[in-house]
């Protein structure tokens, strides 16, 4: 409306300034020209309003925008903060990986070795004691150990802990193998079958037959065949781990018995395991 205002002003100062009279068709055409400067001004008017609405429409829109890029860019920091430590977990999980398959391709590795050591002591000492096996002597490999398994009647004389000539020549047998072996322990095992023991005067019972036997056993290896005591341990059994849980003479006999368990050491695995 000022825009109109101003015009009519120009227009009457002008017309007053030439200091003329109008004729109607002067007056006429002025007022036809002030009449379409009226009809552009309220058009300009309008574009000018609609402007100013599609202006604050577009800061709206542009502050919108700016608030959700605020907020995307938050995000995107959050979400790099979590990927770093992500990626960080990963690499931490990866190398402990790594680390573990290390010990445990050297835990495979060692047991490997031990393994063929076992079955290399095996056969030596099948050959060794190749003669005593039609006598009840037998060599096997159970959980990783060699066991030497000497049956009653090979070592002792019935209800007896003095090992005879013939147990004796099959310990000599024995220790002549182990002596060349200074990295296996030796634990020797007395074992007895269920019948009790009667009238055997300091022997009171099968774990003492059992306890006694094997260190009489233990007894020969280390001081007539010189096997380093260190190396060996005598234990009793007594009838409780029996191999044959039948009640036939066959059955007892299977159970009356010296193992010679047999056990390379392994100290280096002990080592890496308590790494």
């Amino acid at each position: 409306m000022k825009i109109k205002y101003l015009i009519v002003a120009v227009l009457l100062i002008a017309g007053v300034s030439s200091c003329k009279v109008l004729s109607n068709k002067a007056y006429n055409a002025l007022v036809a020209e002030r009449d379409s400067l009226s009809t552009r001004t309220t058009s300009l008017e309008a574009q000018v309003a609609q402007l100013q609405a599609d202006t604050a429409r577009i800061h709206r829109a542009i502050a919108d925008l700016k608030g959700q890029y605020n907020a995307l860019n938050d995000n995107y920091a959050q979400a790099n903060k979590k990927l770093d430590k992500t990626n960080s977990r990963v690499s931490e999980l990866s190398s402990d990986l790594q680390k573990r398959e290390a010990r445990l391709k050297e835990v495979e590795d060692i047991l490997k070795r031990r393994d063929e050591a076992t079955n290399a002591l095996k056969a030596k000492l099948q050959q060794a004691l190749l003669g005593f096996q039609q006598s009840g002597l037998t060599v096997d490999i159970r959980n990783g150990k060699v066991y030497v398994s000497l049956a009653d009647k090979l070592l002792f004389p019935s209800g007896s802990i003095n090992i005879d000539d013939k147990g004796k020549a099959a310990l000599k047998q024995l220790a002549l193998v182990l002596n060349k072996e200074p990295d296996i322990n030796i634990a020797v095992e007395g074992h007895t079958d269920t019948k009790k023991v009667i009238n055997l005067g300091q022997i009171k019972d099968n774990w003492d037959l059992s306890v006694l036997r094997a260190t009489s056993v233990t007894r020969y290896l280390t001081e007539t065949e010189n096997v380093d005591p260190k190396r060996l341990t005598a234990t009793g059994k007594g009838q409780f781990q029996p191999i044959d849980p039948g009640t036939t003479p066959d059955a007892l006999a299977k159970n009356r018995r010296i193992e010679i368990v047999l056990t390379p050491k392994l100290d280096e695995l002990y080592n890496l395991i308590t790494k």
